[in-house]
């Protein structure tokens, strides 16, 4: 069970009572160093000293039994990076050439909204919601209500914040809670939604079981979700490291694939009306590029210091940049070690990528039957 006293005071501990007045990487380094070696220690707990070929399966159901702690601390630790580098909307998108990286994101959402059919006044759920940025998006886009559900104290309040300085309080809220375990009354929502997020999921029928509660019935669920594709195969050592990579660096149990998501939706009652791996249409922009050094894409100033602080070269300064900081007593202690797993994470996205391993776009749109 949720220990929300206790979250809400270390959240005070680490980012200050008032963790709205930095964002980015001032944020990150500026973080009291005794919570931030706590929640290092609770979080690389789970990974250090191992790997693929010496992990235990005690050290796996570890992962899974204490998957609401292992993703609480990753936030605590990322949020700050992933703004700096990424915004308020933290996933992939599709590009088109010409177009540029915000638009891109934006049209990642919209798209999500159109193939949901949500619309002005309903009410959705966005499970897994991060600081925001795609409930905001998608709220100006369709003029809809959106709920938003988080685990992590730090970034609800930077969700509410942000929604209360672009004037869409009286559309948005966000909350503090577990997906796997939410506390909404049932059928209360008539769409629900989840961007890059349930892969925090230790099972997938545990969460998308509780969306299925908290939806209407005939109501829609969409969701992008991080899978492994048909072609891993986890006892190929190769396939092996590059799901590990993406596990320790993105903060995530245990990474499944398509067809255990598939069979999820359809185990807990969805009726699932259109799946699609968006990665896989061969897009002249591949979904990755802001993760590798082809600055070529970029179309604006804009894009391209987002570019270049994604990037291979971007991410070396980063953690160059920390580690001086952390060796001069002006940044806490661990952050190096949280860039280096974010690293860890980015190379092998690309590589999963490269390879059809991985997609973080397998596109599910699913009804919950009248």
């Amino acid at each position: 069970m949720q220990d929300r006293a206790r979250d809400a005071q270390f959240k005070t501990a680490l980012h200050g009572k008032n963790s709205t007045s930095k964002t980015g990487f001032v944020a990150a380094i500026s973080k009291n160093a005794d919570a931030q070696k706590a929640a290092v220690a609770e979080y690389f707990k789970h990974w250090d000293n191992k790997r693929p070929s010496t992990e235990t399966e005690d050290d796996k159901k570890t992962r899974l039994d204490e998957y609401a702690t292992l993703t609480k601390h990753y936030y605590n630790l990322v949020t700050d990076f992933y703004e700096y580098g990424w915004g308020t909307s933290f996933h992939f998108s599709r590009f088109y050439k010409g177009e540029g990286f915000r638009q891109s994101i934006a049209r990642h959402e919209h798209y999500l909204a159109l193939k949901m059919g949500l619309t002005a006044g309903m009410k959705v759920l966005d499970v897994g919601c991060g600081v925001g940025g795609p409930a905001q998006e998608i709220c100006r886009f369709t003029d809809c209500n959106i709920t938003g559900l988080n685990n992590n104290d730090y970034q609800v309040e930077r969700a509410n914040h942000y929604a209360n300085n672009l004037g869409l309080a009286d559309k948005l809220n966000f909350v503090k809670g577990d997906f796997m375990q939410m506390d909404f009354e049932p059928e209360t929502f008539d769409a629900v939604y989840a961007i890059e997020a349930t892969v925090h999921a230790p099972v997938l029928d545990g969460v998308y079981g509780e969306i299925y509660k908290v939806l209407k019935p005939g109501g829609t669920f969409g969701v992008y979700e991080w899978v492994m594709t048909d072609k891993y195969d986890e006892s190929i050592p190769l396939h092996r490291e590059v799901c590990y990579g993406i596990e320790i660096g993105d903060g995530i149990p245990k990474m499944y694939k398509t067809e255990v998501a598939e069979q999820a939706l359809k185990n807990v009652g969805f009726e699932i009306v259109h799946q699609e791996d968006l990665a896989a249409r061969n897009d002249d922009v591949p979904w990755y590029y802001p993760l590798s050094p082809e600055f070529k894409y970029c179309r604006s100033i804009g894009d391209l210091v987002t570019i270049f602080r994604t990037s291979w070269l971007g991410r070396q300064v980063t953690m160059k940049a920390v580690g001086l900081l952390e060796k001069l007593h002006l940044a806490p202690a661990g952050s190096q070690k949280v860039t280096e797993a974010l690293e860890e994470a980015a190379v092998n996205l690309v590589l999963g990528a490269k390879v059809r391993l991985f997609t973080p776009m397998m596109l599910f749109i699913a009804k919950k039957p009248l």
